[in-house]
């Protein structure tokens, strides 16, 4: 009697391809060299046409305000590598998903991909300065990203004995190898955009004349408290909230800046134009809206630059304008009040350097606006290209549609910078020290009221105008124990710094800082 076995013969038939794990991978790595392809040409067709800098664009654009406020109270001067990473985190996902669709639909996960390569497309050519040949990086990414998966998932299907063919462990070993060829050559391109971009010789060659008018700092503007942020703030520690996800890197070889829209004579000026009149040099603070009671989203600077009542006055402002609309290069615009920027005693500035030396690329090299007294979402425009005079019941800056108010005067406010919370100090004399501002009205004085007590007025440091934030110091004997300080100013013009607490939206944190303290 014969028996007859079944059996299967490994090498016949197509070959199975397990479970979800090894297709999930593949998806991921479709999906990493789709991207990170992209990034890596963009290095040569542009930075606009990079991605995840388009992409998270987007996604900063549409992002309500009060998403904004809590990452940068959340996360502060880091939302913009936080944003890389949730992004970077959310393409794992979708590669996961796309590698799924693949193995249970074919060709459904390169369909998917495609898809989204086309989102990707589509993000890049609204970016401000999009042009054909910044499609590039997207199609040529997404193409081979779809590519691998069709070629890479066929072989791992394919017969044993096919040549070619790949079994499981291979499977995953080409995909792993892609994922992280992919992730590679993401991080090279853009790392390498921003080092062909930022043309960092040019930047060390340029030679800006001296200031016509210096800015004289008194002796005594920094009082040296110990632990207390210095009267002038170094360009590295300068805080940076703007919609850039890539800092724009300009050529000042090639910047050009547009004076348009409701005057007598348009022109266009080139930066050897600019820097070639007379220059100011001015002490300024600037604040961002977004900062709480308290926080450090706020920063001291000299810069010098050109007014730009000049520059109006040069273009003549047509009666009836009221805003100028200023723009960046990467599409970002603000409306400034007209008044602000023709007011002699502002000196509203198209400044070229900080604390002495051009601009910081972070910080809008090479020509940003410097306006005292309005919170910088509504003045402080970088990587400056246009300014249209214009109304404001004509044309919205960026965050105007968003929730914010239209003219964002800067709001009276101070801090208590030593000691911070929760601190230990010594018995004895105890130093309470800490900023105050009111640009373009000035800090007449500094109030301190510890656990409730009277209001005890502060030594002030001196200022070269109303136009920067103020040091002050009080030192006090206190008992031993837990105390809690808070601080008010009061400006120039007599006015109390209200008590009435307030979130940043839409114009901005009022109420007073506290801090509480143990004495030992």
């Amino acid at each position: 009697m014969t028996t007859t076995s079944t059996r299967t013969d490994a090498g016949a038939g197509p070959r199975r391809s397990g479970g979800a794990g090894p297709w999930v991978l593949a998806g991921v790595a479709a999906t990493a060299l789709a991207v990170g392809l992209a990034e890596l040409l963009a290095w040569v067709t542009g930075p606009v046409g990079a991605p995840l800098t388009a992409v998270g664009g987007v996604i900063v654009d549409a992002v309500p305000a009060p998403v904004k406020d809590a990452a940068i109270a959340l996360f502060g001067t880091a939302d913009k590598l936080v944003l890389l990473l949730v992004m970077a985190a959310g393409l794992v996902a979708v590669g996961a998903g796309i590698g799924a669709a693949q193995r249970a639909n074919r060709p459904m996960g390169a369909v998917l991909l495609g898809v989204l390569g086309l989102l990707g497309l589509l993000a890049v050519l609204t970016r401000a300065g999009a042009a054909a040949a910044d499609a590039v990086p997207v199609v040529v990414g997404t193409a081979a990203g779809a590519l691998f998966l069709t070629v890479a998932g066929r072989r791992a299907e394919a017969p044993g004995d096919t040549r070619g063919s790949l079994d499981r462990r291979g499977f995953v070993r080409v995909s792993a190898a892609v994922a992280v060829l992919g992730a590679a050559a993401g991080v090279a391109g853009r790392w390498a955009s921003a080092a062909a971009a930022r043309v960092p010789a040019a930047r060390e060659m340029l030679r800006i004349p001296a200031p016509a008018v210096r800015e004289t700092i008194p002796a005594g503007a920094d009082l040296g408290v110990p632990g207390a942020e210095p009267w002038l703030t170094p360009a590295d520690d300068f805080y940076r909230i703007d919609t850039a996800l890539a800092v724009p890197r300009i050529d000042v070889a090639e910047w050009e800046l547009r004076i348009h829209g409701m005057v007598e004579r348009e022109f266009t000026l080139r930066f050897e134009d600019l820097t070639a009149r007379p220059l100011l040099e001015r002490a300024v603070t600037l604040a961002c809206v977004s900062n709480p009671v308290g926080g450090d989203l706020v920063g001291n600077a000299v810069w010098t630059g050109v007014p730009l009542r000049e520059l109006l006055a040069e273009a003549g402002v047509q009666p009836g304008a009221d805003m100028v609309l200023s723009t960046s290069q990467d599409g970002f615009t603000a409306g400034t009040p007209l008044e602000a920027l023709l007011d002699p005693g502002r000196d509203a500035l198209l400044a070229v350097t900080m604390n002495g030396e051009p601009l910081p690329f972070e910080h809008g090299y090479p020509v940003r606006m410097v306006v005292s007294g309005l919170y910088g979402y509504v003045s402080a425009t970088k990587w400056l290209v246009d300014l249209k005079v214009t109304r404001f019941d004509r044309d919205e800056g960026y965050w105007t549609p968003r929730g914010w108010s239209a003219r964002g005067p800067i709001k009276t406010a101070s801090r208590i910078e030593v000691p911070r919370d929760g601190d230990r100090v010594a018995a004895g004399e105890v130093v309470l020290a800490g900023t105050a501002w009111a640009q373009d009205t000035g800090i007449a004085a500094v109030q301190v009221s510890v656990d409730g007590g009277p209001w005890r007025e502060a030594d002030l440091g001196e200022v070269p105008s109303d136009d920067t934030w103020r040091q002050w110091v009080l030192r006090t004997e206190l008992p031993g124990g837990r105390h809690t300080a808070r601080v008010r100013a009061v400006d120039r013009d007599g006015t109390v710094q209200t008590a009435e607490q307030a979130p940043p939206a839409p114009d901005g944190a009022s109420g007073w800082h506290e801090r509480t303290f143990t004495v030992a």
